[in-house]
């Protein structure tokens, strides 16, 4: 669909959640992007390549962390695409694109030393990152969108929170760009059953940016958003918020695939227990909100 201006509405471009959903699978095709990984040293060469092929001025953001489950001094890269530069009047888009090193959630004991393929805890999230960079380079958004692609988000230790989410840590403590009005991260959003309550501090931090959102959702006739509030889910917006101050909410569907059964942070998270509908509901909400935005 094309998109064109008419006066103060924008028409909403068509997010082609099969496009979306190749972009996983080519993530998967590299393997575990654990940090230190293979896989992780070639998709992050990929991934720049193609949004360096959208826009030659991407923001790569390195920096030194300590990786706290393994111990282990490691580098991270955070990426940045920026798009309609010149408005102030800007609004941060985010997902993790590592994957976990272990998979300490695996029912099997001998699975449990193994890194995660991450089809949706990482490879989600950056798919839908990934569309919506094609979507924007083509059609300029009415509003200044900032892209990021976060590194070392899944390094923790469970029950250690702040030992999670480091590339937002440094992202939100160095900030390379103009400060983002708000913030959504998107994680966890490619469960073939998906159901996507409101994270309890997303609520908290910015309940006016959530009730539009699940309401414009509602509106769309989005089934996969439930306007309930659940879980408190320490992401990548915590960082955003309290070193950043910028009110930042989590569309994140944690039970995958539901209450009785776990995928996350075992060997079962594959694209098989994905679907491209589901990339489809949270990409569709994504580029209605953006584009119906005034400039």
């Amino acid at each position: 669909m094309s998109c064109s201006k008419n006066s103060s509405l924008y028409e909403v471009p068509y997010f082609d959640q099969d496009s979306s959903f190749k972009h996983l699978v080519t993530q998967c095709s590299y393997g575990p992007r654990n940090p230190g990984s293979e896989g992780h040293q070639r998709f992050s060469k990929y991934l720049q390549e193609y949004l360096v092929n959208l826009d030659h001025e991407v923001i790569i953001q390195d920096f030194f962390y300590l990786e706290h489950i393994t111990n282990i001094e490691r580098n991270g890269t955070n990426f940045i695409i920026q798009f309609n530069k010149e408005s102030n009047k800007r609004i941060l888009i985010g997902a993790h694109w590592d994957t976990r090193a272990v998979s300490d959630e695996d029912l099997n004991e001998n699975n449990r030393s193994l890194p995660v393929l991450g089809a949706n805890d990482g490879a989600s999230g950056t798919a839908i990152l990934m569309e919506l960079a094609t979507i924007f380079s083509k059609y300029a958004p009415p509003v200044g969108v900032d892209l990021v692609f976060f590194d070392a988000e899944d390094v923790g230790i469970p029950g250690q929170p702040r030992t999670y989410a480091i590339g937002s840590e440094y992202f939100s403590k160095n900030l390379p760009i103009m400060k983002p009005n708000t913030g959504i991260i998107i994680d966890m959003v490619g469960d073939k059953y998906l159901n996507i309550p409101i994270e309890r501090f997303s609520y908290q931090i910015d309940r006016d940016t959530v009730k539009e959102l699940w309401s414009l959702a509602r509106d769309l006739s989005l089934s996969a958003f439930d306007y309930t509030v659940g879980y408190e889910i320490y992401d990548d917006h915590i960082p955003l918020w309290e070193n950043a101050k910028i009110p930042t909410i989590d569309i994140i569907d944690f039970d995958y695939p539901n209450l009785f059964y776990n995928h996350w942070h075992t060997q079962n998270d594959t694209p098989d227990n994905c679907s491209p509908e589901s990339l489809g509901q949270v990409g569709t909400l994504l580029v209605n909100y953006i584009y119906g935005k005034n400039s």
